[in-house]
């Protein structure tokens, strides 16, 4: 099931619980443990062997450097070529130096010009900023370094890649750009969204027994596939078209008809019995799609359980008048694109009031750009507070875009989806994404696993679109529509 992600206090907060119950040192063991073990399956993996392989240590001060020598002192035992370059000499940790040096790793002031795996323990969730200047050198001096097979070699963080914000994920200079990160204990914020979670590459858990010890909710909840599969509405024997729920789309226009039709395939890849259009497009969806009950606008489409409205409806007087009409209606509502415009548009008095005084559910789903104009300023480096931000402000259950989708509810509950891919930055996945919620909520579902549910799928299908991504494929929103009713089903 889901994962929590722990800010830097928490963390420290129950590490010291921890400790006061362990021997001296215990903890540290238990990481270098885990540390060591990951970065030996990981020359397996390559090499089928760890026996003769090279290893290079950026040490740091502090724990997160002694994490790193203990490592790498147990790879030497196993008869790894283990270095260990100290970039504060003084300040690395002497224990995790005693032992290395016991088990014969080196100590260098520079890496050999072949490497295989290097490990990361600059700095740990404790640092700020960007990498300081002699870890920069360092990283450009191994820019150079090779692997034994002409491979790059494997880079390795220690609990979190330097130079990223344990808390936001913000990078705010250089930083190391890890293949993995061994992380400890539970996941940290920054490890899962911003440009943290695209330094972090892929995260490898390891239990040193703090869970028990971690007070209160996480900052954040990472949606996983057992989540989705466990929330995504099934219709049983007794079901109709009518108890699995009904859902409106208020989308497109005759100068946008592209979303009316992607926001239909949309919510009919979702769990819904029956789609209602209403909107300036509705000769071509009818062409495309004749299951769908077709009208010119939201007063005349009749009953449904909720409404996706915004996709392609355009910013003029007609559109305000069809937002307004969905936000009259007591069902919940996916606003997307235009919608929000016309929200943040001064032209447009008393909207976003409606919007807050609203008895049923409401989920915004900005881009970067739309946040803004929403916001009055972009999300920033901590996209997960300025999406709880937005949320309070709003009431509104906030759906923020990105490779790494945050989804915040008015409580202050927030959830990242990790199925975000490129193959989604195209014209026309957000139309897919916002019927798709729509169904999800059409069907009963909770706003906030409507919006996380919906975000896992549709990245799926960005994903199942792309191939195997193994090198550069032409994708459309056309694909992504097309991938997605098989991403569903594979549920």
């Amino acid at each position: 099931m889901s994962r929590g992600a722990w800010r830097v206090a928490s963390v420290r907060a129950a590490e010291s619980s921890l400790m006061a119950t362990l021997p001296p040192g215990a903890l540290m063991a238990r990481a270098a443990s885990g540390l060591a073990t990951r970065c030996a399956a990981l020359l397996e993996d390559r090499f089928g062997s760890v026996y003769g392989r090279g290893v290079h240590l950026l040490i740091g001060a502090g724990d997160n450097g002694g994490d790193a020598l203990f490592a790498g002192a147990a790879l030497a035992r196993r008869g790894v070529r283990v270095q260990a370059q100290l970039l504060d000499p003084q300040k690395a940790h002497p224990g995790g130096l005693a032992a290395l040096t016991a088990a014969y790793g080196r100590v260098v002031t520079e890496p050999v010009p072949t490497v295989d795996l290097i490990v990361d323990g600059i700095t740990g969730i404790g640092g700020r900023g960007g990498l300081r200047p002699a870890a920069s050198a360092a990283i450009a001096a191994l820019s150079a370094v090779r692997g034994s097979d002409a491979d790059r070699p494997i880079m390795v963080a220690v609990d979190l890649p330097s130079g990223v914000d344990a808390d936001t994920g913000a990078v705010t200079g250089e930083a190391v750009m890890a293949d993995v990160t061994v992380t400890f204990g539970c996941l940290k914020p920054g490890l899962t969204v911003g440009d943290g979670a695209v330094h972090a590459g892929l995260v490898d858990l390891v239990d040193i027994g703090l869970g028990p010890w971690l007070s209160g909710d996480p900052a954040v909840r990472v949606v996983d596939h057992e989540d989705v599969v466990s929330w995504w509405p099934v219709p049983d024997e007794g079901s109709d078209k009518y108890t699995r729920g009904v859902v409106g789309l208020a989308t497109g226009s005759v100068h946008y008809t592209g979303a009316a039709l992607l926001s239909v395939a949309g919510a009919g890849a979702g769990p819904t019995g029956l789609i209602r259009y209403a909107g300036g497009a509705g000769d071509l969806v009818r062409a495309a799609h004749p299951n769908v009950i077709v009208s010119d606008r939201v007063a005349d489409a009749g009953r449904v359980q909720a409404w996706a409205c915004g996709s392609g409806l355009g910013t003029d007087d007609h559109a305000v008048a069809e937002v307004r009409a969905v936000l009259a209606a007591p069902v919940p509502v996916v606003l997307d694109a235009d919608a929000l415009t016309i929200l943040a548009d001064g032209r447009t008095p008393h909207t976003a009031d409606l919007l807050r005084s609203r008895s049923a559910p409401v989920i915004v789903t900005p881009h970067d750009r739309e946040f803004a104009r929403m916001a009055g300023k972009p999300p920033g480096a901590d996209r997960i507070e300025a999406a709880l931000d937005l949320a309070a402000k709003t009431r509104a259950t906030v759906l923020l875009k990105g490779s790494r989708t945050v989804v915040a509810t008015p409580n202050g509950t927030v959830w990242v989806n990790s199925t975000g891919s490129p193959a989604l930055a195209t014209g026309g996945t957000g139309d897919i994404l916002s019927g798709l919620i729509a169904s999800l909520l059409a069907a009963g579902l909770a706003p906030e696993r409507a919006a996380i549910a919906g975000a896992y799928v549709h990245g799926l299908a960005g994903r199942a679109a792309a191939g195997d991504g193994s090198g550069p494929v032409a994708i459309t929103s056309v694909d992504v529509a097309a991938a997605l009713p098989a991403v569903v089903s594979a549920l």
